[in-house]
């Protein structure tokens, strides 16, 4: 009989250690919640992250709605607007250009405005109708190489080298009469890039600016009474 006592009393001691280690684990468990809330939810002291909309880089806006200017790759257009957006998270401003000619619209933001130039002065109008007067200066070298030059000057909207693509392609000049097809169209594209800014710094309309540009390459009368559509 002492034994079944001695046994009886052993089992309970070991189911007793066993309650406490399991309520001993339940405490930790408690604790390291408590700790994980309280580290992710934000204290009265914490200050909130309040996101804000970035700016582009600011630069001082050049020119206003109405003026006129020049895009290397496209030519002459005209600002019709200067309008905001939010791209990615950023405000942009940008300039709407319309590009009659070519019947674009083009937006540039206004921290590129470096890609613009404004309008030439009636002098260097006047220098560029002079380079068109003078003798062509083709080089001996292969017309590929020699087109690859030509559309360079032509996208660079340097209205200086526009004319001289002009005057060294035009067909009076002492290159042959006959011009191949690729000829035609950098000279078509030069002489109407020439054109469209002499017309808009001069305020005269096509025709006129036509005729003043066929009398400095040295056309016959006909061609400028009937000059070849551009």
């Amino acid at each position: 009989m002492p034994k079944k006592k001695k046994t009886k009393v052993k089992l309970k001691k070991k189911k007793l250690k066993k309650v406490k280690k399991k309520e001993i684990f339940k405490k930790k468990a408690t604790k390291e919640t408590k700790k994980n809330q309280s580290s992710s939810t934000p204290s009265q002291n914490d200050v909130l992250e309040i996101k804000k909309i970035k700016k582009q880089e600011t630069q001082k806006r050049i020119y206003k709605v109405k003026d006129f200017v020049v895009y290397p790759k496209h030519g002459i257009g005209q600002i019709v607007s200067i309008e905001k957006d939010t791209i990615a998270g950023i405000e942009i401003s940008f300039y709407r250009i319309e590009i009659t000619k070519d019947k674009l619209n083009l937006t540039i933001p206004t921290n590129q405005q470096g890609n613009l130039r404004a309008l030439s002065s009636i002098n260097q109008i006047n220098k560029a109708i002079s380079i068109l007067k003078g003798k062509a200066k083709v080089k001996r070298t292969m017309w590929s190489r020699r087109a690859q030059e030509y559309e360079q000057k032509i996208n660079s909207g340097e209205i200086y080298q526009i004319a001289e693509v002009v005057r060294d392609l035009n067909k009076n000049t002492d290159m042959p009469v006959d011009q191949s097809y690729s000829e035609r169209q950098l000279f078509e594209k030069a002489y109407d890039r020439l054109l469209g800014e002499v017309i808009a710094v001069i305020n005269i309309d096509e025709e006129t600016g036509r005729v003043k540009l066929n009398k400095a390459l040295g056309k016959k009368p006909e061609e400028i009474n009937n000059p070849t559509p551009v």
